[in-house]
C-alpha cells in the first residue's frame, strides 16, 4: 500500500496535473461552450493571487486521510446527503447521480465497488 507523507503536496500536484490536461483539451478540442467555460475559469482565477490565468479547482479544501473504517462510514454518508441537505431529492438514494443508489440495490449510472458497511 502507498503511504503519503504529505496529503497537502499529493492533492496540490493532482489538482495541477488534472487542471493543465483538462485546460489542454478544452483548447484542442472543437468544445462547443470552449469560451464560455474558458471564460467562468478565468473569472474565478482573478480572485487569487496565485492563478496565472484560470483557477480550476477550489483553494479553499481540507483534505483528511480516511484512516479507519467508521471515518470512512461517516464521509460517506455525509456525501450521500448532501443532494438531501440541498433540497434536490427527499432520500439520498433517489439522487440519479449518487452512489448511495448502488448500496440500496437501484443501481447507478457507474458499477462501483461497494464498501463493506459493517
Amino acid at each position: 500500500m502507498l503511504r503519503i507523507k504529505n496529503l497537502s503536496d499529493l492533492i496540490r500536484d493532482f489538482k495541477c496535473h488534472t487542471a493543465s490536461h483538462i485546460l489542454k483539451a478544452i483548447n484542442i478540442n472543437t468544445e462547443s461552450r470552449k469560451d464560455w467555460i474558458l471564460k467562468r475559469f478565468e473569472f474565478a482565477g482573478m480572485r487569487h493571487k496565485r492563478n496565472s490565468q484560470y483557477q480550476f479547482w477550489r483553494q479553499d479544501n481540507h483534505a483528511i486521510e480516511l484512516e479507519s473504517h467508521k471515518f470512512i462510514m461517516q464521509k460517506l454518508a455525509y456525501i450521500h446527503e448532501n443532494p438531501v441537505r440541498a433540497g434536490f431529492v427527499d432520500h439520498a438514494d433517489d439522487w440519479l447521480y449518487s452512489s448511495q443508489r448502488s448500496y440500496v440495490g437501484k443501481g447507478g449510472l457507474l458499477d462501483i465497488n461497494l464498501l463493506d458497511l459493517y
